[in-house]
């Protein structure tokens, strides 16, 4: 079977990369962005360090800053007719995935508006047309949706997150510069980084998995393992090594899938409003013990870009156990709790467990599962 790898047309890494935002978008004759980005960013000036380059060559853009955490379709039809008002004729997103998930709907949206009512987008939609021209800047070391061909979207009325995925979205241009990613607080920094090497890992591990995206996902484990830690402690360093690790991840897990934590995640962000990265950090143990009888074979390379000790004298078993160690310290060094007490409420599983089952990530699980066994996993976390 032919493997399909999707990137960026163009993307740019490392200190400085925000200076190719306005010769990209005059190169190509645009006259006015919208500007996606969500109300803190705007508030602490995390957006300021675009504007002010948009300002300064006196390119026109109106800002766009209706975006919750979790994105709903009500965000992304008002930022349809947003961009529609503005008169723009490309965008600028700006922030997490949030922005730049609700910003992939919208270009989607502007230029296949059959699919306004953005619930029809769920899954693999049949869109025609790519998307509006998007530079994506993410302000966050862990999503890489400035990479991939994937958003999600929450419905608020029916209390689920769907997954759309389409190679029509994917952002043009994608600028990662550290620099956006230097006022993260620590919360947040270490929450979106387990956020990515669960992308690494997941990938690495799930049932399309290919050379390519093995190639990526290593790398990407071997680049958050040595700097997540130092990123949450806010060294330069740390920042510019979990801005390429998080970025390489998406390279690989946007083109082969995931699997059941990010399935199982996506409820608790719908239900709840729990970070996503949060949740993946809190659960991806979990999946990993749940898959270690069909994908255990592949945990001793994931310890090994992990920096585990001794790994190649031990057993399969012994390596496998190693790694899962290793993301459980990993997640603890940088403050994520261990299980979803506080969070997760009994009467809710079966709720989320059907809904888990149902969602597009589930089916990327390297070992077949079921509403009950996912059940079972849910309760173990309480």
């Amino acid at each position: 079977m032919a493997n399909r790898i999707v990137l960026n047309t163009i993307s740019y890494h490392g200190k400085g990369a925000l200076d190719n935002i306005v010769p990209e978008l005059t190169a190509r004759g645009y006259k006015k962005a919208l500007v996606c980005s969500d109300a803190d960013l705007i508030k602490f000036g995390v957006t300021k360090k675009v504007t002010d380059l948009l300002d300064a060559a006196g390119f026109a853009y109106d800002v766009y800053s209706d975006i919750k955490p979790n994105p709903t379709i009500e965000n992304v039809q008002n930022g349809v007719e947003a961009f529609k008002k503005a008169g723009a004729d490309c965008i600028v997103a700006i922030g997490g995935g949030s922005a730049m998930d609700t910003a992939k709907a919208i270009g989607i949206i502007i230029n296949n508006p059959e699919f306004a009512d953005v619930r029809s987008l769920e899954g693999v939609a049949p869109t025609k047309k790519h998307a509006v021209f998007t530079i994506a800047v993410p302000t966050t070391a862990g999503t890489a949706a400035e990479v991939t061909i994937n958003y999600v979207i929450t419905d608020v009325e029916k209390k689920r997150k769907f997954v759309c995925v389409d190679t029509n979205d994917i952002p043009e241009i994608a600028v990662v510069d550290p620099d956006m990613m230097s006022t993260m607080p620590k919360g947040l920094t270490a929450a979106t980084g387990m956020d990515a090497l669960t992308h690494a890992i997941e990938g690495y591990i799930t049932a399309g998995h290919c050379a390519i995206s093995d190639m990526f996902h290593l790398e990407a484990i071997r680049l958050i393992s040595e700097n997540l830690r130092g990123a949450v402690a806010n060294t330069p360093e740390g920042r510019e090594g979990m801005a390429l690790g998080q970025y390489i991840a998406g390279m690989g897990f946007s083109n082969v899938g995931l699997g059941i934590v990010h399935s199982m995640a996506h409820g608790l962000s719908a239900l709840y409003d729990t970070p996503h990265g949060v949740a993946c950090a809190i659960i991806l143990p979990t999946g990993l013990v749940y898959n270690k009888p069909v994908a255990g074979g592949r945990y001793r390379a994931i310890g090994k870009a992990m920096g585990v000790e001794g790994i190649d004298a031990m057993s399969d078993e012994q390596a496998a156990d190693a790694t899962i160690a290793a993301v459980r310290q990993l997640s603890a060094d940088v403050g994520i709790p261990a299980d979803l007490k506080g969070i997760l409420k009994e009467e809710d599983i079966q709720f989320l467990s059907e809904s888990a089952y149902a969602d597009a990530c589930r089916p990327g699980n390297p070992r077949d599962t079921s509403v009950a066994e996912i059940v079972e996993l849910y309760k173990g976390l309480l």
